[in-house]
């Protein structure tokens, strides 16, 4: 998935949810347009991770966010 100049929209939440139907780890790109630095970008991250709950987590790669699915509540 990737994530432009839009931000996190209301779809982007959605369809992020969905991938997660199916699958356990997913990567987002975030473009340049999106962020300047890497304070916006873990900013992003923080405020996905939000959205999605608690059974998530979350590393930062370069421009890249890998997003972990766990199957039980992380404490």
């Amino acid at each position: 998935m990737q994530i432009g100049k839009n931000g996190i929209t209301d779809n982007f939440i959605s369809s992020l949810v969905n991938c997660f139907k199916n699958h356990d780890n997913i990567k987002v790109s975030v473009f340049k347009s999106a962020c300047r630095d890497k304070k916006e970008l873990k900013k992003i991250t923080e405020n996905i991770l939000e959205n999605l709950g608690k059974n998530y987590t979350a590393r930062i790669v370069g421009y890249t966010i890998a997003i972990k699915k766990w199957k039980k509540p992380k404490r």
